[in-house]
C-alpha cells in the first residue's frame, strides 16, 4: 500500500482560505442562532480547488491512500473528515488519522507542546502510525511544518516533502514531482 501523510493548512488549505470557517460560521449563526449545532462545512476552512486538483492527480496516478496528520484530526472524527474531504472534491476519503501523541506518549506531548516543537510531535505521530501499520510499501509525509532530519538536528522523516509557501501548498512548482518520487 502507498500512503500519503497529509497535513491540511499550508498544503491543501492555503493561506487565502484561512479564516473562511469564521465567515461561514458567522452566517450560520445569523440564520440558525448561537445554540444550533453546525455541520462540518462550518467547522473548517475551505480547501484550495487547484491544490485539490493536484492531490487528486497524485492519488489517481499512484493509487495511494492518505492518512490525515493535520491537527484537524483533534476537532473531528475520521468519519466526519471523510465526508468533508469528499464534499470538498477529493476523489478518495482518508483511510485513517495519525494517532494523537497525547494518547501514547503523554510526557513527550507536554514537552513538545511546551517547547513549541510541533514538528517533532508530528514526526512521532507519523512514526507511530508506520510502526503499527502493516503492508505500507511506499509513503511520504507532506506538510508545511519542516519535519526533515536537516531541520530537526538529524531527527526527522526521510520521506518528507515540505510545502514552504502557505499560499501555494502542493501547487508550488516541483512539489508534485517530489511527492511522486516517494510513491512511484
Amino acid at each position: 500500500m502507498k500512503v500519503i501523510f497529509l497535513d491540511n493548512d499550508g498544503v491543501i488549505c492555503l493561506s487565502h482560505n484561512w479564516g473562511t470557517r469564521h465567515k461561514k460560521l458567522k452566517k450560520w449563526m445569523a440564520v440558525n442562532g448561537h445554540k444550533a449545532s453546525y455541520d462540518m462545512d462550518h467547522r473548517f476552512d475551505n480547501f484550495d480547488e487547484k491544490a485539490i486538483k493536484i492531490l487528486n492527480e497524485i492519488l489517481t496516478s499512484t493509487g495511494a491512500e492518505y492518512v490525515v496528520s493535520s491537527d484537524w484530526k483533534l476537532h473531528a472524527t475520521l468519519e466526519e473528515l471523510q465526508g468533508y474531504y469528499l464534499a470538498k472534491g477529493v476523489i478518495k476519503a482518508p483511510i485513517a488519522l495519525t494517532p494523537n501523541l497525547r494518547n501514547f506518549e503523554p510526557e513527550a506531548a507536554s514537552l513538545y507542546s511546551y517547547k513549541g516543537w510541533l514538528e517533532r510531535a508530528r514526526i512521532l505521530e507519523i512514526e507511530k502510525y508506520l510502526a503499527d501499520a502493516d503492508g505500507i510499501t511506499h509513503w511520504v509525509a507532506v506538510d508545511d511544518l519542516n519535519m526533515s532530519p536537516e531541520y530537526n538536528q538529524g531527527y526527522g522523516l526521510k520521506n518528507f516533502v515540505l510545502t514552504p509557501r502557505s499560499n501555494e501548498g502542493i501547487k508550488q512548482t516541483g512539489i508534485k514531482n517530489k511527492i511522486l518520487k516517494y510513491l512511484l
